[in-house]
């Protein structure tokens, strides 16, 4: 089991600022490259700790650097704040679609608009609610905060500051997909692995591109 505690230092009080940077790159990496399920727990050393990773078969092939920056951060845990992620009440429908949002975690997105707050289990449905407003009629001053998962790591991040993959062979709950990513890095890689049509940000999502995922097209 990997632990993961703000601050902590495996056989040390302080974290050596060495350390905490690989332990982080390490952690973008296993977000990325890596099964963190089937990662190894760490050993007596680093380099034990290293070919355990080989071992394991948890990741994609990994250089060199890479491989250390991972087991630095199995060694070491995360060195900063855990990630916050949308926390969705169980009783919460989607406004559009009217599903569950609970059971659908990975794609959770919401929207405070006054003193409501909405979830959806979807990229495309969040923005099919705040572009129609035809069909689903408020004031769109009284928004005070977007926000949606990053796919790999279910950080929630602002929409407005997300990267998203159009169209990959991933699917949600909904089917086709805007699938959101904190950085643009992640979302390049992710859309060259799922054949992904282009990479947008959220004022470039428009009516068109949210039909057309749908299969309607004009």
């Amino acid at each position: 089991m990997i632990v993961t505690i703000a601050g902590w230092l495996w056989g040390a009080t302080q974290v050596d600022p060495k350390a905490a940077k690989l332990a982080r790159k390490g952690e973008r990496i296993v977000h990325v490259m890596c099964q963190k399920e089937k990662l190894p727990s760490k050993k007596a050393t680093l380099e034990e700790t290293m070919q355990a990773i080989d071992g394991a078969k948890a990741c994609r092939p990994l250089s060199h650097a890479k491989r250390r920056a991972v087991a630095y951060f199995i060694q070491y845990g995360s060195t900063h704040t855990p990630t916050e992620h949308i926390h969705v009440p169980s009783d919460a429908k989607c406004p559009v679609c009217g599903m569950f949002v609970s059971k659908y975690p990975k794609w959770a997105a919401v929207m405070q608009v006054g003193q409501e707050r909405y979830y959806f289990d979807g990229v495309k449905d969040m923005m099919k609610y705040y572009i129609f407003d035809g069909n689903f009629p408020f004031d769109r001053k009284e928004i005070t905060s977007i926000g949606v998962s990053d796919y790999y790591t279910l950080e929630e991040i602002p929409a407005k500051e997300a990267y998203y993959v159009l169209d990959p062979n991933v699917y949600g709950p909904m089917g086709h997909e805007l699938v959101p990513f904190k950085y643009k890095r992640s979302a390049e890689r992710f859309m060259r692995e799922h054949h992904g049509k282009r990479i947008v940000r959220f004022d470039e999502i428009t009516d068109r591109m949210l039909m057309a995922l749908d299969g309607i097209t004009q």
